[in-house]
């Protein structure tokens, strides 16, 4: 069979996208920018406010436990798309209604599908050039997780838009656009499933617990990075928004850390996660991501620490995935990467699902500014424990009892994203 046009490849790898940008860029990031004005016309607390994504990582923590099942039920193809059309119906459906439960079902709903799509379509990005070489695949696998700055962008022009037009009751109007974007998103999805080929067993494979053992420090430090990174995108726009950044300074700040990411992602991370040994490259990126939260802590109040804040952050918040992948592929045979990395993403999303909480009941007592300062706490923490992580011996292929090679060795098969 002759092998498709190299230009077919990144098409596929760009429809696939429209997974991360729907799973992260709306459904999870989006949020911070709803936020403030979702809490001044509701009368919420900030506790009330982190609730809300804490619901909405609970249901990342079942959606990536079970995206395996999900897989063999359906197909990973067809399941990716199921959930993506999910993912966009609970978009749709958060315009609709004020009612605080009502609200948490349809974020808890938003993050279990999302995060099926999201680990699924990881999965699928890293067959749309298996045999094509390491390079190849990992720049169509960053191509895919572009998406998540994507999505950042374009919800950092779609929703200031909707709340300059309306005030605060705008939010079910930012909502309601995110949901149709999604909606369309789904087209290109349909397009690039169906020029990824099918394959069988993969999803069957089990994990020893020895395999896993290996990557004890990466989950403690998915963990921790997990809860840090997120509560600063939680709060960081009511603390942007309390000292006095209009809409049309939001909209830069979300626009500048979404390009900043989904550039970044494809430029530069992929080869230096790839060269740093053992816990190094997670323990980097834990400080990048911190050094991020601090301009708009310590710096004078105003657009230029947000805009800096935005490119440290932005640049360096979703290399997290790309490091988890890393050290997974060194560590796991090539069967068991779609099991690790749903593994993995549960810890990410545990974090996640703790930290808005734990900030917003410290934002309530103390101000957000607090708040965030638990954000620099616990990235400082997740950096030490990433240090801990040593290299582990490669994982036996299947089938030869040789060892895998490594990530960044040359092996044809690229691995998957882990993450968000």
């Amino acid at each position: 069979m002759s092998r498709s046009p190299r230009w077919r490849d990144p098409l596929t790898a760009l429809g696939l996208a429209a997974g991360p940008v729907v799973a992260l860029g709306f459904t999870r990031f989006a949020y911070a920018l709803l936020l403030p004005a979702m809490r001044d016309d509701l009368h919420w607390t900030y506790a009330q406010a982190g609730g809300l994504n804490t619901a909405n990582a609970a249901g990342y923590v079942i959606g990536a436990g079970t995206a395996v099942f999900w897989a063999r039920r359906f197909g990973d193809r067809a399941a990716f798309v199921g959930t993506l059309v999910v993912s966009a119906l609970a978009l749709l459906l958060t315009a609709t209604t004020a009612d605080y439960p009502v609200l948490n079902l349809l974020r808890f709903v938003g993050g279990l599908s999302t995060a099926v799509a999201f680990v699924l379509g990881s999965a699928l990005a890293a067959r749309v050039a298996t045999g094509g070489g390491q390079r190849r695949g990992a720049l169509l696998v960053g191509i895919y997780m572009a998406g998540v700055g994507v999505g950042v962008a374009l919800s950092g022009l779609l929703v200031p838009a909707a709340l300059t037009v309306a005030g605060d009751a705008g939010w079910r109007s930012g909502w309601l656009l995110l949901g149709v974007v999604a909606v369309l998103a789904v087209g290109p999805a349909v397009f690039a499933v169906r020029r990824v080929a099918p394959v069988a067993g993969v999803t069957r494979a089990g994990l020893p617990r020895a395999d896993l053992a290996r990557l004890a420090p990466t989950f403690g430090w998915y963990v921790l990075f997990g809860a840090g990174y997120v509560s600063y995108l939680t709060f960081v726009i009511a603390l942007l928004r309390d000292r006095g950044l209009g809409t049309p300074g939001v909209a830069a700040f979300f626009v500048v850390l979404g390009l900043a990411s989904a550039v970044a992602t494809l430029t530069v991370w992929g080869r230096v996660v790839g060269r740093l040994a053992g816990g190094r490259a997670p323990a980097l990126v834990s400080l990048l991501v911190l050094l991020g939260v601090l301009p708009v802590l310590l710096l004078p109040a105003g657009l230029p620490a947000a805009v800096v804040s935005a490119v440290i952050f932005g640049s360096s918040f979703m290399a997290g995935p790309t490091a988890a992948t890393v050290l997974a592929r060194r560590a796991l045979p090539a069967s068991g990467w779609t099991a690790g990395i749903a593994l993995l993403t549960v810890a990410f999303s545990v974090g996640q699902a703790v930290g808005p909480l734990l900030s917003g009941l410290l934002a309530d007592s103390g101000g957000v500014e607090v708040g965030l300062w638990l954000s620099v706490g616990l990235l400082a923490a997740a950096g030490l424990v990433a240090l801990r992580q040593r290299d582990p011996a490669p994982a036996a292929a299947p089938g030869t009892g040789e060892p895998a090679l490594a990530a960044g060795s040359g092996s044809a098969e690229p691995a998957p994203a882990a993450g968000r």
